[in-house]
């Protein structure tokens, strides 16, 4: 039973290839390129004021520096966003339930970013390993407990995004599987256990939706320590 319930975790193949790699591709072929019309359509609108509202949201406590991340921090939440709801669609595979793909997007921001820091402003970067008025005794052990915490932010960033999605779909496989169970003994219960699933499914939209602003929200956290 354990193999057959996380089983939905690994990578199917189809023709030879993974649908991981599918997955990764499809959400660059469903954004939409700017044209040179003078009016946009529909969908471009909503975009453009979809990145507007974020950016407004995320960038204004930042310097000018800060603010040649947007393109970056944008397009990657729009990336999740598409991954994740995606995922939910039957038939297909979500790749930001695996933990390697979130480290991937994790680690390599987060190690620019302090880099950033060190380079630019070494002295304050490292002054966030000791805070101000720490008695003596304790600066060894302080500076020991902010550095694991600093080198633990891109494992935290990956495990959310990890655990919150992961959780949702085996959520939804076991009401589903509960609810498919019980249309032929007891059509009540299964009627109620569908809207359950309803109700979930539409919650886990909105799962998918707020863990990609959380994971680029907490990136520019990071950035706005380190400019």
């Amino acid at each position: 039973m354990t193999l057959s319930l996380f089983s939905q975790f690994s990578s199917p193949l189809m023709l030879g290839i993974p649908l991981m790699a599918l997955a990764l591709m499809l959400p660059w072929l469903l954004l939409l390129k700017p044209c040179t019309r003078w009016l946009n359509n529909r969908f471009l609108s909503l975009q453009n004021w979809f990145l507007n509202y974020f950016m407004k949201q995320i960038f204004p406590p930042m310097n000018l520096k800060g603010h040649e991340w947007a393109v970056l921090f944008s397009s990657l939440m729009l990336f999740l966003i598409v991954l994740n709801m995606l995922g939910l669609l039957p038939y297909t595979f979500t790749p930001t339930t695996q933990l390697s793909l979130n480290m991937g997007f994790a680690v390599p921001i987060w190690l620019s970013t302090v880099i950033i820091g060190l380079r630019n402003q070494p002295t304050i970067a490292l002054g966030h390993l000791l805070p101000e008025g720490t008695p003596t005794l304790l600066i060894p052990v302080l500076i020991i407990i902010e550095t694991i915490s600093l080198f633990i932010r891109p494992l935290a960033l990956g495990v959310r995004l990890t655990a919150n999605l992961t959780a949702g779909h085996l959520l939804i496989l076991l009401i589903s599987s509960g609810a498919y169970v019980m249309t032929s003994l007891m059509p009540t219960i299964a009627v109620l256990t569908f809207t359950l699933l309803l109700m979930l499914t539409l919650l886990e939209v909105a799962v998918a939706m707020i863990q990609a602003y959380v994971f680029v929200l907490l990136l520019s956290l990071y950035l706005q320590e380190n400019i």
